[in-house]
């Protein structure tokens, strides 16, 4: 019997990975529930979503575009789909990622978010409608939330970004980093209001009022929500498959023998440096990771040998952060190398052993600095060998 594989959620990581198995002899049929998904905001209107349809095309990949899948039955992995019909294979890729997490404001349905192609078309066109200098808050400081505000002041709107704790981040890169990364939306010009507590967001006759919990009120014509993000594992809840924050997976990203999860919809036991952990890593770079391996273990029934290293960036304020690692908040860090208020790298360490690595504007170095990364190695060792100084 041939191999016949459906992919639930042909996203731009799943796109390669369908491509790949095609050239190896494999039936792929991919599922979408949306046309494409959004590559990234460019400040000009969008113009970075990409066409998954136009990327499979030339590979026989067999697509169906704008229907969801609706339930998996994993012993005939089988799908079914939201327009009526089922589509039954010999194995099921479950690569539905992750959607935008709410708060149950009231004029919750007027609050635009960014997370997929319609949501990038939606906010263009509210944003067409803004003169400059216009307001618009932005709901939450981290990585979405700052590359938001970045774009919409390129724009030459005036975004205020209300970030709930202390500083933006500290709950990812600790309150040491953090701290070193305060100043950048106020030198690029952006208004940034830490500890906010919000109480509601409500229509009002400038367009709406966010409404603190002491009553204050800030009047904006416009509001942007990135407070995190949820697996979409819904669908599956009657399907058997252990979900937990994710569809939990083994060290070949398999849920079932013939039934995998990749990317953001994936809960790993991640073999890091310093010991074994259960992660959902919501990276671009961990979703292609994802799709190469699992695509070369169906392939080959070999398992990769490089260790899976964590990576992200983000550019925003008109700087650009870049981390290797999976390093917790709590975890030690020290300053390497030549220190400038915008340009460093610094080493997260955990009894004595290095976690991650974090770079402000210096790219070269932190791409030096993976090797500390690939196998256990003593903090002392790394700052001896000081491989971001070659």
């Amino acid at each position: 019997m041939s191999t016949k594989i459906g992919f639930i959620g042909l996203g731009i990581m799943g796109a390669p990975m369908a491509v790949n198995l095609v050239k190896a002899g494999f039936e792929v049929t991919g599922y979408n529930r949306s046309p494409a998904k959004v590559e990234q905001l460019v400040a000009a209107g969008g113009q970075g979503a990409k066409d998954i349809a136009g990327a499979v095309a030339d590979a026989d990949v067999s697509l169906r575009l704008g229907v969801g899948a609706t339930g998996l039955d994993v012993e005939n992995t089988t799908v079914a789909l939201a327009d009526g019909t089922s589509i039954a294979g010999t194995h099921v890729v479950i690569a539905t990622g992750s959607r935008a997490r709410r708060l149950a404001f009231t004029a919750a349905d007027a609050i635009l978010s960014l997370r997929t192609r319609d949501d990038v078309t939606r906010l263009n066109g509210s944003l067409s409608q803004l003169a400059p200098a216009s307001v618009v808050a932005v709901i939450g400081g981290g990585f979405i939330g700052a590359e938001v505000a970045t774009a919409l002041h390129a724009r030459g709107l005036a975004p205020i970004v209300l970030e709930a704790s202390e500083r933006p981040l500290v709950g990812v890169l600790g309150s040491e980093v953090s701290s070193w990364l305060a100043g950048l939306a106020p030198e690029y010009g952006v208004e940034l209001r830490n500890d906010q507590r919000i109480a509601d967001v409500v229509r009002s006759h400038e367009g709406f009022a966010v409404v603190f919990d002491d009553e204050r009120r800030l009047e904006a014509l416009m509001v942007v929500e990135g407070s995190g993000a949820l697996p979409n594992v819904e669908w599956l809840s009657s399907s058997g498959l252990s979900v937990d924050n994710g569809v939990v997976v083994d060290e070949h990203l398999l849920a079932t023998d013939h039934v995998a999860a990749i990317g953001d919809v994936a809960r790993f036991l991640w073999p890091s440096v310093s010991g074994a952990e259960w992660v959902r890593i919501e990276h671009w770079q961990i979703a292609a990771d994802h799709a190469a391996r699992l695509a070369r273990y169906w392939m080959t029934g070999d398992a990769p040998v490089d260790p899976l290293i964590p990576y992200f960036w983000s550019a925003q304020y008109g700087q650009k952060i870049q981390m290797l690692g999976h390093a917790r908040p709590s975890d030690d860090v020290t300053r390497v190398g030549v220190v400038a208020p915008d340009k460093w790298v610094a080493i997260y360490s955990r009894d004595g052993v290095v976690t991650g690595v974090v770079a402000l504007n210096s790219p070269r170095a932190l791409m030096l600095s993976k090797v500390l990364l690939q196998s256990s190695t003593a903090l002392d060792d790394a700052l001896a060998r000081a491989p971001w100084a070659v």
